[in-house]
């Protein structure tokens, strides 16, 4: 008996470590006589904590002063960062010796007060954790990106002198690449746009919205036209501050857009400029596009269904009214729930599901093993200056193919609030990396609620622990045969990697291919992910594997360009390497 009551007090202090003690509290039936067993109780205990402890990844300091703060991230083929801010911001950490216009930046009081005369685009090196300051030239607050197929950023629009700009960034391994003006301009002002890439040999990109505007165009430019899109017009929230601004994309394996504003979505043949479908209202009251800012993802893409069923995920959001309130200094809860939706096929409806807390301002990473990151954000107010609070600081992890209330854990917690002007995206080595945050109209260190964030983060997720070392696959390298490029779309191609057998097998080996987004204001633009066909997979000695894989049948299945390849065994991921689908 008083073993008895010594457990239930243990139980008791450990419920805050492992929730799942509950049942046992609630079971009158555990009765322990032996100090053995209530030995091995508590040890088995322990092992349970230790290991909910460790499945919620850590978190790691890189920079304590990233110069600028991170409003707009991207990655590139050379395995580095670009990251740019609002040119208007103030005097960032980096001075820069000319001007856009090539005038001189001379140290004079006028030049130290000129924003000109500093950076306000950085290129960050992951291996060698070191910052490059670069000259953007234009301002690229609110603009939007796409990675081309020969891994250069496009980067349109902006705010005011960079409102009609379209930029580029052909990144180098010598370290002397910059940012390029291109010579012609978008037809209209974009700010808040939306970028995806096409599937077109061109490389097309389609932009779509902006700050009342209600059309789209493309880049490269072939005329000066843009075309209207009645489904903008419709969504407008004049009292919500738009309520439609930076619409979500996502290219569909038929070739056709989706595009959901407000709270509405539709099929767009961009071709033909013609609607194909209307889709349900997703439900709840609110709204989840900025101002009010949830996030989406389309999930993996998967060779055993051809690729044919693509299925959208839509979280978080604004409550009605939540901008007019935010004006007023009163922030609202924001939404708390998810939608998912398979838009190919005939039937479509929205499942719902309900985030752990309320949240809005989130970005939606996709991971190697196909789970979906849910990290950054806020739990009230709206998107925009001094609009939002209450920190969300713990990322949750998502597992798509749990069952429907099982499939949300929540993660290690910073302290680091990332709000408004954040940013997250995936790193080849498997971890996030995540900076910015300035809910302030300049950089505010001081006197204010949110300070102007400059440290750099990366979440490290518990799957790429050393604990799972053993099963990881290792030294992976992409070979492809007759081309130096890239590998065709439909043709073979190796991966040899090591693992040895005892620790895994083919049917537990799953690869991956991951297109890296342009990530701003909770919008990963062109993020997908593709599950790969593997045709042969051969163990070698030493633990040696050659696995032979299928490239996608399309580029409407992964528009062309450099992905993410992982290994996963078991759902422990490999290091990433870069490999460049081509059109033949």
């Amino acid at each position: 008996m008083e073993n008895s009551n010594y457990i239930n007090t243990f139980l008791i202090n450990s419920i805050s470590i492992n929730p799942t003690l509950n049942f046992l509290m609630e079971n009158k039936q555990y009765h322990f006589s032996s100090k053995s067993l209530l030995l091995a109780f508590i040890c088995l205990l322990w092992n349970c904590a230790i290991r909910e402890v460790l499945g919620k990844g850590k978190w790691q300091l890189l920079l304590n002063n990233t110069g600028i703060v991170a409003m707009h991230m991207a990655l590139t083929h050379h395995n580095t960062v670009l990251m740019s801010d609002q040119t208007e911001s103030g005097q960032a950490g980096y001075q820069l010796r000319r001007r856009y216009n090539g005038t001189r930046c001379r140290g004079t009081h006028g030049d130290l007060q000129d924003s000109a005369c500093y950076a306000h685009s950085i290129e960050y090196d992951v291996m060698k954790n070191k910052i490059r300051p670069l000259n953007i030239g234009t301002d690229a607050w609110g603009s939007s990106g796409s990675i081309l197929s020969n891994g250069t950023l496009v980067q349109t629009g902006g705010f005011g002198s960079g409102s009609r700009r379209i930029r580029y960034f052909k990144p180098c391994k010598n370290g002397h690449c910059d940012w390029r003006q291109g010579k012609k301009v978008l037809s209209v002002d974009r700010w808040y746009a939306s970028n995806q890439l096409l599937p077109e040999k061109d490389d097309r990109v389609i932009v779509m919205g902006g700050r009342s505007v209600f059309s789209y165009e493309f880049v490269p430019k072939r005329s000066n036209e843009s075309y209207n899109l009645p489904f903008l017009h419709e969504t407008y929230d004049r009292n919500g501050g738009g309520n439609n601004l930076y619409p979500v994309m996502h290219l569909s394996s038929d070739g056709n857009l989706f595009v959901f504003a407000n709270r509405d979505s539709i099929l767009f043949d961009y071709k033909r400029n013609k609607v194909v479908k209307k889709y349900p209202r997703i439900p709840g009251n609110g709204s989840r596009s900025y101002p009010s800012t949830g996030s989406s993802v389309i999930l993996p893409l998967d060779h055993s269904n051809g690729f044919k069923k693509v299925e959208v995920m839509i979280c978080g959001g604004a409550n009605y009214g939540a901008f007019s309130a935010a004006k007023e200094g009163r922030f609202l809860k924001g939404l708390r729930s998810c939608g998912r939706m398979v838009i190919t096929g005939n039937k479509h409806k929205w499942e719902m599901e309900q985030l752990p807390q309320s949240r809005l301002m989130s970005d939606m990473l996709l991971l190697p093993t196909g789970h979906v990151l849910i990290i950054n954000g806020v739990k009230q107010g709206c998107d925009g200056l001094d609009s939002a609070s209450n920190p969300s600081l713990e990322p949750y992890l998502y597992k798509p193919k749990k069952t429907l209330g099982r499939r949300f854990s929540v993660l290690k917690s910073t302290n680091i609030a990332r709000m408004y002007r954040s940013s997250a995206i995936l790193l080849p080595d498997g971890r996030v990396l995540v900076a910015g945050s300035n809910p302030n109209s300049k950089y505010a260190f001081n006197n204010v609620r949110y300070p102007t964030e400059l440290r750099l983060e990366a979440f490290v997720p518990a799957h790429m622990g050393e604990e799972f070392d053993h099963q990881r696959p290792r030294n992976v390298s992409i070979h492809i045969n007759g081309s130096d490029i890239g590998v065709g779309y439909g043709a073979e191609f190796s991966v040899h990697f090591f693992l040895e057998k005892k620790n895994g097998s083919r049917n537990e080996v799953v690869f991956t291919a991951y297109s890296p987004p342009f990530n701003t204001h909770s919008a990963s633009m062109n993020q997908r992910m593709l599950i790969l066909k593997c045709k042969k997979m051969v163990w070698g000695e030493n633990g040696g594997v050659n696995a032979v894989l299928e490239a996608p049948s399309s580029p409407k299945v992964a528009p062309s360009g450099y992905y993410m390849l992982s290994v996963v065994n078991k759902g422990i991921p490999s290091i990433s390497q870069w490999v460049r689908f081509i059109h033949d």
